[in-house]
């Protein structure tokens, strides 16, 4: 169709639109992003018995959200306190939220699912009442010498943790499950992996009331403290609908040409990234205007679900509030998280830059059969733009306290969210008076049930899952495996830093293919990071290379929740949705040799790094072109073309010196201003075969 012969088509005209909550659910209860899993309270129709388990966990979760509060406000207790207390508290709001949603045990029936659900919560409370009381002496006077009574309440609540991993995430239920029984039973491996093996009380105690592993320890505390305090802020920004403005004005920008709209889920998830740290609720958040647009207006697709998986997946990289990785990062090297956030802004943006080309690209290569579309209810009203604004007050305000003031991360995230609570509930109170001439208070009920709701369960839910890999890691640690992986890998490798690196993203890939994000750099980084440091490379290197690596699990089947999200909404295959994906992410693994040729990208912010962001930039963009575009209709000449692109492109990214580096950038910049001077003289080349 002529460029000036198409047509409007609006979503509802195309049918397009889907009903995301019920398309998603599914996938957004196996991973382990934060928001994702919070977002099913409001996405998801509860077909409830009885309305007292909705009750009973609001009231929980009102005092859950307080006493948390109280902590971020004022400190009293400690960490290690304040996990003794929540931890068993999460485990009482997870198994009301579950019955409220009848997905407690399904098989059986309701009067059993109340019985248990009463037992756990009784036992949950004895818990608590026990810890508390016995808390001093537990970590004193009886310590390395605990009491049956100690040991049988630590049990209760590993074997409540354990549960949890069953129902929630089972393929890390497995992993500690096989890590337990080979820590006890590790005198019946041969070779190097064998070990006299430790009792099940030591077992017990290394798991609960140590305090230093298990599901009392640092990675929970992280959960209910730091990574708790900025999941505050994105609460309140999804509780008064800032992230649904936010959708609406990328739409609006979509709205204005072709080439536009497939970089409405860019632009979105972009802006969603900033304070979410979670792909799949990225996927789920603009997936569900984006991919119908994208498909109405002509693209394939699996094209349009694999555009918005790349995009979402930035989720995972974007600072203010990285994914859950970049938090255990700061931990693992005991730096500030905004140490991570200063180095975290130049990949994120390498990253969101290659993907926005390839999209530019794909749209190029589709023109001809791209129609317009103008997405419903894209109108703005100003009410929007206040909360849009809002959006990005808060992004700047927690860079400025961080950066500037010099503030702690965690109490610069509890002033943001208190400025924003204020100044949202002063919005609508005034809106409300303008409107009606009454101030409504009661209209407030709704945001803040939803801010309860959503912190509620992004925090319950990631407490839980960090003390799951607690656990995992305990068992790591105390029965030495992860040195002797890494010797054995390191051997293999030699002392070849490339043979290394490769072994390393094996390694990596292989761990990604069956875990979620977060445990895939707890495993790699405890296995490669020790022997890649011993040889000489920064620790920022190493950690970031796990990083990415934790990332690039969240694109490999069979856990790539991002593309089952985005291909679920687009009704597409979710194999060609995912490989179409990876070649549009194409920056992710830039990134993984970039860091080694060029540490500067992560090493100290400054001038250094600036003109390494450039370098490794301009790389990304180059195989972006060298990937997606055509440069002659002849096939030949176009190949050589691309391949001599791609090559210089990866000598500016691998090349270690940044003035050699510099040199290729000419003989690039040259071949895509060829490349535009011929989309400007003619239609643009496409091959009927090829796909994006």
């Amino acid at each position: 169709m002529g460029q000036q012969n198409r047509k409007i088509t609006t979503l509802s005209d195309a049918g397009a639109s889907e009903p995301v909550p019920g398309v998603v659910s599914d996938e957004l209860l196996q991973t382990d992003d934060p928001e994702a899993s919070a977002s099913l309270a409001e996405s998801t129709s509860e077909t409830q018995v009885s309305p007292w388990p909705t009750y009973l966990f609001l009231s929980v979760a009102a005092c859950f959200s307080l006493y948390l509060l109280r902590y971020y406000l004022f400190g009293i207790g400690g960490p290690t306190l304040l996990a003794v207390t929540l931890i068993p508290v999460a485990f009482i709001l997870f198994t009301l939220d579950s019955l409220r949603k009848n997905d407690f045990y399904p098989k059986f029936g309701l009067k059993i699912n109340y019985a248990i659900a009463a037992v756990y919560i009784a036992l949950c409370v004895v818990i608590i009442v026990y810890m508390r009381l016995e808390f001093f002496d537990i970590r004193t006077v009886r310590a390395g010498l605990w009491s049956a009574a100690d040991l049988v309440m630590g049990g209760l609540m590993f074997a409540m943790v354990m549960e949890f991993a069953r129902k929630k995430y089972f393929a890390l239920f497995i992993l500690n499950l096989i890590l337990i029984l080979y820590t006890v039973y590790g005198w019946l491996v041969p070779g190097l992996f064998g070990h006299p093996g430790l009792t099940w009380s030591r077992v017990l105690s290394a798991m609960s009331v140590e305090m230093t592993t298990g599901v009392y320890s640092r990675l929970p505390q992280l959960a209910l403290t730091l990574i708790g305090s900025f999941l505050l802020v994105l609460s309140v920004l999804r509780a008064f609908g800032c992230v649904d403005s936010l959708i609406k004005g990328a739409s609006r920008i979509a709205a204005r040409s072709l080439h536009a709209l497939p970089q409405a889920a860019v632009i979105g998830s972009f802006g969603v990234a900033a304070v979410s740290g979670s792909g799949a609720a990225n996927a789920a958040t603009t997936g569900s205007a984006t991919i119908p647009a994208m498909i109405a207006s002509g693209l394939p697709r699996p094209s349009a679900a694999a555009i918005e998986t790349a995009s979402s997946l930035g989720g995972q990289l974007m600072p203010p509030i990285m994914g859950i990785s970049a938090f255990l990062m700061a931990d693992f090297l005991g730096r500030s998280y905004f140490d991570v956030v200063a180095r975290g802004y130049a990949p994120a943006l390498i990253y969101f830059a290659g993907v926005s080309v390839s999209v530019f690209l794909i749209s190029i290569r589709y023109k001809d059969k791209l129609v317009s579309v103008s997405l419903a209810e894209t109108e703005l009203y100003f009410i929007d733009g206040i909360k849009i604004f809002s959006y990005g007050a808060v992004v700047v305000g927690l860079v400025v306290l961080m950066a500037l003031a010099g503030t702690p991360p965690m109490i610069a995230a509890v002033r943001i969210f208190v400025i924003i609570l204020i100044a949202m509930c002063l919005m609508l109170i005034i809106t409300n008076w303008r409107s009606h001439g009454s101030p409504g208070f009661r209209t407030l009920a709704v945001p803040l049930r939803r801010l309860v709701t959503t912190f509620t369960g992004m925090t319950t839910e990631l407490a839980l899952l960090l003390a799951v890999l607690s656990i995992m890691t305990g068992a790591f640690v105390i029965t030495g495996v992860p040195p002797k992986i890494g010797f054995l890998l390191m051997e293999a490798a030699g002392v070849n830093l490339v043979t290394m690196i490769l072994v390393g993203f094996l390694f990596g890939a292989v761990v990604g293919t069956g875990l979620p994000p977060a445990p895939t750099y707890i495993i790699t980084a405890l296995v490669i990071a020790p022997p890649m440091i011993k040889t000489g490379v920064n620790p920022w290197v190493v950690h970031f290379f796990a990083f990415f690596l934790a990332v690039w699990g969240e694109l490999t089947p069979p856990t790539s929740v991002v593309a089952a999200v985005a291909s679920r909404i687009a009704d597409a295959s979710f194999m060609r949705t995912l490989f179409r994906a990876i070649r549009l992410c194409i920056g992710l693994f830039v990134l993984m040799g970039a860091i080694f040729a060029k540490p500067q990208l992560v090493l100290e912010p400054g001038f250094a790094q600036l003109a390494a962001f450039g370098l490794v930039l301009a790389g990304t963009i180059g195989i972006a072109f060298s990937l997606q575009a055509n440069f002659s209709l002849n096939r030949p000449l176009d190949l050589f073309i691309r391949i001599v692109l791609a090559g210089l492109s990866i000598l500016i990214v691998l090349y270690p010196e940044l003035q050699g580096s510099l040199l290729g950038v000419f003989p690039v910049a040259g071949l895509l201003t060829y490349w535009f001077i011929k989309q400007r003289r003619k239609a643009p080349v496409r091959f009927e075969n090829q796909k994006p």
